[in-house]
């Protein structure tokens, strides 16, 4: 395995970033979109660990600057707003590794929802699979009820949280912010907006989390979710998929593989947990995209309808 810099053209910026190339790449590659704001090294070299990884299995991977950040050129942007900086990457990467037939989107956090949001924007028949690690769906309600049920319950049942409220050593801030999270969960989700017109202008109209889930319903190829057991981002996009309208059935899709890690955290910063989503995104690959499946695959995604 050999490790390149990469430094391709973004609308007028400069963009930066590290190919892990294997002598011989599989068929499929492998595109990690950061969450942010971060550089393509992540939390305690997360990626550069998973390309490494990923690179020593066969797939060739790249990781990469949006604008704004690390080394690229350009003003910051927001995860809503890097579609174009994904296109980019994906087709530096093909024209550096021509042996691949498609790729995979890998992300984190709002890395995920930025692969999801991606899709929704472009229906690119290039993305074979999409591999999403703890997706941000955050919304008011959701974020409400996520903190009452895995932060204020938890607390609420210890002992020593009474013990320091009767003696005036919970501040009163804690109090506070427990009634308004109540406040804040009995509001419901707004309804989802229907497309109409300009569909493509309406798509990108809509909330981030609304588009999220028309990419999740829509993609043709296989996804993997990775849910670590110790974050609060994981639990509230549970929460949403559980309760959201828009979401209803997402989790039972036949193309979904959902890996839980009970032990990890955000950004599986413990090597035991990073090893274990390393290996379950290596193993779901080779299940899913290995041999002739990428072909099938390949055929299914070119067969998807483009933007309008």
């Amino acid at each position: 395995m050999a490790e390149e810099v990469l430094s391709f053209a973004c609308e007028g910026e400069t963009l930066v970033g590290i190919l892990s190339r294997p002598a011989r790449p599989a068929p499929v590659g492998v595109v990690i979109i950061v969450g942010g704001p971060q550089y393509r090294a992540g939390s305690h070299r997360q990626f550069v660990l998973l390309a490494r990884a990923l690179a020593a299995q066969g797939h060739a991977v790249l990781r990469f600057d949006y604008r704004g950040m690390g080394d690229s050129t350009g003003a910051l942007r927001t995860f809503e707003a890097v579609e174009a900086d994904v296109a980019a990457a994906i087709a530096a990467f093909r024209q550096a590794v021509p042996e691949l037939q498609g790729v995979a989107l890998w992300g984190l956090c709002d890395g995920a929802s930025a692969a999801l949001m991606y899709w929704q924007h472009t229906r690119d028949a290039q993305v074979l699979a999409l591999c999403l690690a703890n997706p941000w769906l955050r919304s008011g309600q959701t974020h409400a009820r996520t903190q009452i049920k895995h932060y204020y319950l938890q607390r609420l049942k210890d002992p020593a949280f009474w013990k320091k409220l009767l003696s005036g050593k919970v501040a009163r801030s804690a109090v506070a912010g427990l009634m308004q999270s109540l406040r804040a969960a009995r509001g419901g989700d707004a309804a989802p907006l229907k497309p109409a017109g300009d569909q493509a202008a309406a798509r990108s109209s809509l909330p981030f989390t609304e588009r999220m889930a028309m990419a999740w319903k829509a993609f043709p190829g296989p996804i993997l979710l990775l849910i670590s057991g110790r974050d609060l981002t994981a639990a509230e996009f549970l929460e949403g998929c559980q309760t959201r309208s828009d979401w209803a059935g997402a989790l039972a899709q036949p193309n979904v593989t959902r890996i839980d890690l009970p032990d990890a955290d955000h950004t599986f910063s413990e090597a035991v947990q990073a090893r274990a989503a390393d290996g379950h995104t290596i193993a779901w690959l080779e299940r899913q995209l290995g041999g002739p499946r990428t072909a099938t695959l390949a055929a299914q995604a070119a067969g998807a309808v483009p933007a309008a």
